[in-house]
């Protein structure tokens, strides 16, 4: 998938990989030795293979080219090596898919306030704005795609300065005279002054964070985007320093006290928007680098992070969790579609915990936690019917070639689901890469329906996700229809 010509290396979620996938043999062994949680090692018929794990993402390799994964599902099961040529149908798959994984990945991160702070790879990566510009029509590799995004996001703001108090002893006074130390330290110089001196900063911490995670990805800079654009967008960085080898071991600590830190400036909101997106996506750069920073033997903790053994990003991203999380966003959007001037049909909960079994003392056994509960509201002030679920709905990342695919321990959990929460509905969520599938309902053999407490039908079905367009293939009506004379009402498919 690379050629001397291409800086990018492109393979795919649970592809093997031997050295002869490499333009150099050095960036293989280098793999090897980094013993990444995403690579499983396995020697077959006299050499090494690596084998990609549910994840995707990028990886700067030494010689500076970079590995891009991508997802399985859209690039089919061909395993690609350096001697094939990638014909047009290959390289269109390619693109579609970098397109939508970039999609997927925008609308998780611009959903951060929606999405209970859980976003893929970490719980704290911060929002990319809404307003970006929308994907071209020739879709950039992920590596591109990140660089141009947060350089984006760096023109629209500019390092700010704070005030540092710091404690001085030299021959001039300056600042405010600290009488107690100065009498303590100074009495045998009385040519020198101890002093507390404030002076303007740009070092203040989130600075410091934005400007290491731009030194991470300043290799992806240089060839990809225009010189004078990348000049102007480190040149006001230049007066910040960066994150030293010791502070990226404390990583997590530092990033909850700079995003205190920032609360307190007198930022307009804006410039406090646009800084704490910044500080967020740095955070989550950075995370990744947190395994290659050696212990070394802790003397220089101040030493800049380019004086200790080079950094290399690494954005690895579990692809089980982004795809439910991205399925979860756009069922919850579905569902809270409503008119202008009416309220709410449904109201949904993402990953609730219940539970569902006990012993005959009361204690607990078991519980139960799907990926998005969905229950009814109605005008009138009846919470009894409020509280009756709507539907069950849980997400896969796995290819279903057809319904007779389902593997049993999936249709044990939708039973599992639809007794436990007596619904009307239980889904099974899978990706898909057009609009040919459609949902399919489950039928036990003995009868068509499942009958629960409140005599209504539960239907299990398998709902197909379309990664293209972001959506399921088949619609929903929103219109609600009385089943009976007690007004219970469901959700039909169109």
């Amino acid at each position: 998938m690379s050629t001397l010509e291409s800086p990018i290396i492109t393979v795919f979620e649970h592809q093997r990989l031997t050295v002869n996938d490499f333009v150099y043999a050095t960036d293989f062994a280098w793999l090897v030795a980094q013993e990444f949680a995403v690579f499983s090692i396995k020697r077959q018929r006299g050499q090494w293979q690596l084998k990609v794990g549910h994840y995707i993402g990028l990886i700067i390799l030494p010689s500076s080219m970079t590995l891009e994964i991508l997802p399985k599902a859209i690039a089919g099961t061909q395993n690609y090596s350096q001697s094939q040529t990638k014909s047009i149908s290959q390289r269109d798959d390619i693109s579609l898919t970098r397109q939508w994984v970039q999609q997927m990945l925008t609308d998780l991160t611009s959903g951060f306030s929606n999405n209970n702070g859980k976003l893929p790879h970490t719980r704290n990566l911060g929002q990319l704005s809404p307003d970006l510009e929308p994907l071209p029509k020739q879709t950039p590799p992920l590596s591109q795609w990140l660089v141009e995004k947060f350089v984006q996001l760096l023109a629209s703001y500019q390092p700010s300065s704070h005030y540092q108090t710091q404690i001085r002893n030299q021959s001039m006074l300056q600042g405010k005279l600290l009488l107690k130390e100065q009498l303590r330290r100074n009495h045998h110089q009385p040519h020198k002054f101890i002093s507390e001196v404030s002076t303007l900063s740009k070092d203040m911490l989130s600075n410091r964070f934005i400007k290491s995670a731009l030194l991470l990805i300043k290799p992806l800079l240089e060839p990809l985007l225009p010189t004078p654009l990348v000049s102007k967008s480190l040149l006001a960085w230049r007066q910040v320093s960066a994150l030293s080898h010791h502070e990226l071991r404390q990583l997590t600590p530092l990033y909850l006290a700079a995003r205190r830190q920032l609360s307190t400036q007198p930022l307009s909101r804006q410039q406090l928007q646009s800084a704490q997106q910044l500080v967020d996506v740095a955070y989550w750069l950075l995370q990744g680098q947190q395994a290659s920073v050696s212990v070394g033997n802790g003397l220089n903790t101040q030493a800049p992070l380019a004086s200790v053994a080079p950094l290399r990003l690494c954005l690895l991203i579990n692809m089980n969790q982004a795809f439910e999380q991205w399925a979860s966003q756009r069922i919850t959007e579905l569902f809270n579609q409503r008119d202008e001037n009416s309220e709410p049909l449904y109201r949904t909960l993402c990953q609730p915990r219940d539970i569902w079994l006990r012993d005959d003392t009361g204690q607990t056994c078991l519980s139960v936690q799907p990926d998005l509960l969905v229950y009814y509201l109605d005008a009138e002030p009846a919470p009894a019917k409020n509280n009756v679920v709507s539907h069950v709905i849980d997400i896969k990342w796995k290819h279903l070639s057809q319904a007779a695919a389902i593997s049993a321990s999936d249709a044990y959990q939708l039973t599992s689901y639809a007794q436990a929460y007596q619904a009307e509905q239980v889904w099974l969520i899978y990706p898909v890469t057009g609009s040919t599938r459609q949902p399919v309902m489950l039928k036990p053999v003995e009868k068509n329906h499942y009958d629960n407490q409140n005599n209504q039908y539960a239907g299990l079905w398998l709902m197909p996700f379309n990664v293209l367009t972001g959506k399921l293939n088949r619609g929903l009506s929103i219109e609600r229809e009385n089943k009976d004379s007690n007004g219970t009402k469901v959700v039909i498919l169109k």
